[in-house]
């Protein structure tokens, strides 16, 4: 089992849609810990902490969501770091 911490940036029309509280009720399906908030550009990042396999089915679940036609773009990225979240949390913007 591999774990691993992810990033993602989510650009598009996804703030002021229930972008963050649909990712955090995503993710109460899966066994995956994170955040997600709103940035002041206008994206909504994402930092998702699990098992590879776990936090790749998680990605795709919001990839296939009804959120899907609010993503224009999505950049991810590994973390070096292992960090360990609490359950899921939606953060301040």
């Amino acid at each position: 089992m591999s774990r691993i911490v992810r990033q993602i940036h989510y650009e598009g029309r996804v703030q002021g849609v229930g972008f963050r509280y649909t990712v955090r009720q995503l993710a109460s399906g899966f066994e995956v810990t994170g955040t997600v908030r709103n940035l002041p550009d206008g994206r909504v990042e994402l930092c998702v902490a699990g098992d590879r396999a776990e936090v790749a089915d998680f990605l795709t679940a919001i990839r296939e969501s009804a959120l899907a036609g609010h993503i224009a773009r999505e950049y991810a990225e590994d973390l070096g770091a292992e960090v360990r979240w609490k359950g899921f949390t939606i953060l301040p913007s």
